[in-house]
């Protein structure tokens, strides 16, 4: 790794310097001596780049086989954001307590076998603020994040449940406005909210209006997919622009005093899914990059098929508003979320038939290739920059972006 790469390897070797501490005291001294040998290196010549790259990449890799542990006494802001955090929260408290083989691999949605049915089920809560936003609220938002988890994972959405939490006080003509544009969305997407529940809490213990939203659908097909299927020489795809909906969220908060002609991408994308899978047999996984954007995706499969990701950063398409907004926020776009985009792992010898099929969808018609998939720096991400050095895109552990879905 060449260019801005020096610079990632002593911030991250900062980093992790309490960890090293630590290993040291835990192994009596012996954890010291392997750590001056590696900055040795071979034939005890001094450490080069590469052998100081090497020790990160093994350091975070040993990091992430510890058992997760909540470190904090109480739930924060970044345990919702899509992160490290959250994941931490998941595995060790959720997927500890609930354990077993239908939730260990934490897919965007659980499949079932019912009689001679294979089904998906998932389920989500919506709590973005503000309600009302560029492009949409938050009763299509509901609609269209349930569609897509379960065309994600490769089913044909059928059934909806809709459960509201009000607030005291919430107006009726806001609440009819949301309903109505559930409504809409689920005729468009081709499903049926069938079932559902509502309750009342007093004023000031809610925002308003919370959503959750349950979904059933049936898998029609024999394709075993998932982020551990992902192997060396299949492609990262992007299905369009990165980052609008969170971008569009933070701007109609009012907070900031910066205008775009932007509006969130929230769309059913089971349209477009179903017509790549039809053409694409080689379709590994697929997410839609929503809390945590299309960098937390990556990462889970890295981890999850123990193979490293490299992404090139010319190649990932994002809006000149989202950039420009993106900068002044001084965030990344890769970790922003949008609401009509997934990120699909395909066999790279079908990389074109699927952008193909992709492109041919108006959800898709940007659709790009970002990168691919590789044997070697396993469970980590690279990013190719624009500058022609190289990075680690990891997963965040606050929330720059809060409460947006």
């Amino acid at each position: 790794m060449t260019g801005r790469g020096t610079n990632w390897v002593d911030e991250a070797l900062r980093e992790h310097e309490e960890h090293t501490a630590a290993e040291q005291a835990a192994a009596g001294g012996a954890a010291a001596g392997d750590t001056a040998a590696r900055d040795a290196g071979a034939g005890g010549r001094a450490a080069t780049p590469s052998d100081r790259e090497q020790q990160v990449l093994d350091r975070i890799d040993r990091a992430r086989r510890r058992r997760p542990r909540i470190r904090e006494e109480r739930i924060t802001m970044s345990h919702g954001a899509g992160g490290k955090a959250s994941r931490t929260l998941v595995e060790a408290l959720f997927l500890d307590a609930f354990r077993n083989p239908l939730l260990e691999p934490l897919e965007d949605a659980a499949q079932l076998q019912v009689g001679g049915a294979r089904l998906a089920l998932t389920t989500d809560t919506y709590v973005v603020s503000p309600l009302f936003f560029p492009g949409g609220n938050i009763g299509d938002l509901a609609v269209n994040g349930t569609v897509n988890d379960l065309a994600v994972s490769g089913a044909t959405p059928l059934y909806l449940s809709a459960g509201f939490v009000l607030e005291e006080g919430f107006p009726v003509a806001d609440l009819t406005t949301i309903v109505a544009s559930m409504t809409a969305a689920a005729a468009a997407a081709g499903v049926q909210v069938v079932t559902g529940d509502t309750k009342v809490v007093e004023r000031g213990k809610a925002d308003g209006c919370y959503i959750n939203t349950a979904g059933v659908g049936v898998v029609e097909h024999d394709l075993a997919m998932g982020a551990a299927t992902a192997r060396p020489g299949d492609v990262v795809i992007v299905s369009g622009p990165v980052g609008d909906h969170g971008v569009t969220i933070m701007l109609a908060r009012g907070e900031l005093d910066i205008e775009a002609d932007l509006t969130s991408d929230t769309a059913p994308m089971n349209g477009m899914i179903a017509g790549l899978l039809a053409a694409v047999p080689g379709v590994r996984a697929m997410r839609d990059a929503t809390r945590g954007g299309v960098a937390t995706i990556l990462n889970e499969v890295a981890v999850a098929a123990g193979v490293g990701v490299v992404v090139e950063e010319n190649q990932i398409p994002v809006r000149a508003q989202v950039r420009g907004a993106a900068e002044l926020l001084g965030i990344d776009p890769m970790y922003v979320a949008s609401e009509g985009r997934m990120v699909a792992i395909v066999d790279g010898e079908q990389a074109d038939r699927a952008l193909a099929s992709l492109r041919a969808h108006p959800l898709g018609e940007q659709a790009a290739v970002i990168g691919h998939i590789t044997a070697d720096s396993p469970g980590i991400v690279l990013l190719k920059t624009a500058f022609g050095g190289t990075r680690i895109v990891d997963l965040l552990v606050g929330d720059p972006l809060p409460r947006i879905c």
